[in-house]
C-alpha cells in the first residue's frame, strides 16, 4: 500500500501542475500520454511488433544451412555386419536450388554393394536444382515474403490498436470535463441562491419582505443543492472512469485524488494532441490509413498464396548432380567422370487438388479486394460526414454562447429590478433556471464538439507521436 501511494504521489507531482493552492490540473495531452505509454492496451499493441519481428526471424530461418549426420551400424555374434556414416552440409538458396556437401564412410562384412566406398570415405559436393515447381516460388520463399508483409501489417494494427485505446481515454476525459464544469455550474448558483435567501431573511425580519418569499427563496436554495449533489455523484462516476485508462510503471494502476481537476482550455490544445490539425484544413490523403495499409498487406499475403499454389500446377522435377573423390584436399580430383545424379519426376494426372487451390486462393483475393474497397468508401463518407458535424457544432457553439450571454443580462436586469422592489423572486427563479438550462446545454455542446474531433481522430486511425 505505501508503494502505491508512493506512486501515485510521484505521478501527481510529475505529470500535473498546480492551477490553484488547493488543486491540481490534470492537462489532456499529458493524460494521454501516459495512457500511451503505460496501458495495458497500449503495450500490447507494441508487442504485435515484436511478434511480427519473431515470425520473420522464424521465417528466415528456412534458409539457414543445415548439418544432418547419419551414423547406423549392426554388430551381432562377434560379427561387425555394417558401419554406415553419412554425414551432409546443405545450404538453401532463394530460388530453391540446394547446395550439398557430403561425407560418406562405410564398412562391414554385410555391406550392400552400392555402399561400397574408399577406406578413407568418399567426398561429394553438387548442387539440387528444381526446374519446374519450386524454381521462381517454393514454401521458404513464400513463407519469408508473407513474414515480411506481416511484420508491416503488425506496425498498421500496432496505431490501430492505439488509436482505439486513446479515442476511448479522450471520451473518457471530455465526459469527465463536462461533469465537473456542471458541478461547477449547480455550485455557482447554489451560492447565488444562498446568498439571495440570508438577503431576502433579513428583509423579512425587517418587515420589508414577506415571510412567504423566505419559503421560495429556500426551496431554491434546495433544489440547487439536490442538483449539486446530482453534479458530485456523476463526477465521482467520471472520475473513476478516467481512472480506468491512468498507469504508471510495471502496470500499477492509478487512481485521481479528489483535488485534481480538468483542463478547461481543451479547446486550445485538441487539435494539436489529437495531430488532426491538418486534416482539418485539408483534404485527408487516406493512402496511409492504417486499416486500408493493412489490408492491402492482406491482399500482397494472399496474392503470394496464389502464386505458390499455381506453381504447384507444375510438375515436380528435381535435377540433382554431386561431383565425387576419395581426396578432397586435391582440387583437380574432382571431375566429371567421377559423379552421382539424378532426375526426380512427380505429376498428379488430373491436379483437382491443384485447381481447387488456386480457385479458393483467388476467390479469397476477391474477398479482401471488395472489403478494401467498402472500407474505404465507408472511412471516406465518415469522415466527410464528421466534418459537416463539426462545422455544425461551431455554429451551435457560438448560438449557445450568445444565449447564455443573454440571459446572464435578463438575470442581473431582473436582479436589479428586484432590488428596486419592482420585481418578484418568482421571476428572478425563472431567469436563473432559464440561464441554467442554457449552460448546461453550452457544457453539453462542447462535450459533443470535443467527442466528433476525437470521431475524427478514430476514423483516420491517427497514432499521435508527440505524446
Amino acid at each position: 500500500m505505501n508503494k502505491y501511494l508512493l506512486y501515485s504521489f510521484l505521478f501527481l507531482t510529475t505529470v500535473l501542475y498546480a492551477q490553484e493552492e488547493d488543486t491540481i490540473t490534470l492537462n489532456f495531452k499529458e493524460y494521454l500520454g501516459f495512457v500511451k505509454k503505460h496501458h495495458p492496451v497500449a503495450k500490447q499493441a507494441e508487442l504485435n511488433i515484436s511478434i511480427g519481428e519473431a515470425n520473420l526471424l522464424k521465417s528466415r530461418g528456412g534458409f539457414d544451412p543445415k548439418i544432418e549426420v547419419d551414423y547406423d551400424r549392426k554388430k551381432f555374434k562377434g560379427s561387425e555386419y555394417y558401419d554406415l556414416l553419412n554425414a551432409t552440409f546443405k545450404v538453401p538458396t532463394w530460388y530453391g536450388i540446394e547446395l550439398k556437401a557430403n561425407f560418406e564412410q562405410n564398412e562391414g562384412i554385410f555391406l550392400n554393394p552400392e555402399r561400397t566406398v574408399p577406406d578413407e570415405g568418399l567426398y561429394s559436393a553438387g548442387v539440387s536444382v528444381p526446374i519446374a515447381q519450386g524454381l521462381l516460388i517454393n514454401d521458404r520463399m513464400a513463407s519469408l515474403k508473407k513474414a515480411r508483409l506481416f511484420r508491416e501489417q503488425t506496425k498498421a494494427d500496432r496505431d490501430l490498436l492505439v488509436n482505439e485505446i486513446l479515442y476511448d481515454a479522450s471520451l473518457a476525459y471530455f465526459d469527465w470535463l463536462q461533469a465537473f464544469n456542471e458541478k461547477e455550474i449547480y455550485q455557482d448558483f447554489l451560492i447565488n441562491a444562498r446568498a439571495r435567501f440570508d438577503g431576502i431573511k433579513k428583509s423579512a425580519l425587517a418587515g420589508d419582505k414577506a415571510i412567504i418569499d423566505t419559503v421560495e427563496a429556500k426551496i431554491t436554495v434546495q433544489n440547487r443543492q439536490l442538483s449539486l449533489e446530482q453534479a458530485k455523484l456523476k463526477l465521482m462516476k467520471s472520475t473513476l472512469d478516467l481512472s480506468n485508462y491512468l498507469w504508471i510503471g510495471n502496470n500499477i494502476p492509478v487512481e485521481l485524488q479528489p483535488n485534481v481537476i480538468p483542463d478547461n482550455e481543451v479547446d486550445a490544445v485538441i487539435d494539436q494532441t489529437l495531430q488532426i490539425q491538418q486534416a482539418l484544413f485539408a483534404e485527408v490523403d487516406l493512402v496511409n490509413h492504417p486499416k486500408l495499409r493493412s489490408l492491402n498487406y492482406k491482399i500482397e499475403g494472399l496474392e503470394i498464396d496464389r502464386k505458390l499454389k499455381a506453381n504447384k500446377l507444375l510438375p515436380t522435377i528435381n535435377l540433382e548432380y554431386n561431383f565425387l573423390t576419395a581426396s578432397p584436399e586435391e582440387a583437380n580430383s574432382f571431375n566429371t567422370a567421377d559423379y552421382k545424379g539424378g532426375v526426380t519426376f512427380k505429376f498428379p494426372l488430373f491436379l483437382r487438388k491443384e485447381r481447387g487451390a488456386v480457385k479458393l486462393a483467388k476467390y479469397k483475393i476477391q474477398d479482401s479486394q471488395y472489403e478494401l474497397a467498402s472500407v474505404q468508401l465507408q472511412i471516406e463518407n465518415k469522415v466527410n460526414a464528421i466534418y459537416n458535424e463539426l462545422e455544425s457544432f461551431k455554429t451551435q457553439n457560438n448560438l449557445i454562447a450568445s444565449i447564455v450571454n443573454d440571459y446572464t443580462t435578463l438575470l442581473k436586469a431582473e436582479e436589479r429590478k428586484f432590488s428596486f422592489g419592482e420585481s418578484s423572486l418568482f421571476l428572478i427563479n425563472s431567469r436563473e433556471s432559464k440561464l441554467i438550462d442554457a449552460a448546461l446545454k453550452s457544457n453539453k455542446l462542447q462535450n459533443k464538439y470535443f467527442g466528433t474531433k476525437a470521431k475524427l481522430f478514430k476514423n483516420l486511425a491517427v497514432n499521435p507521436e508527440n505524446l
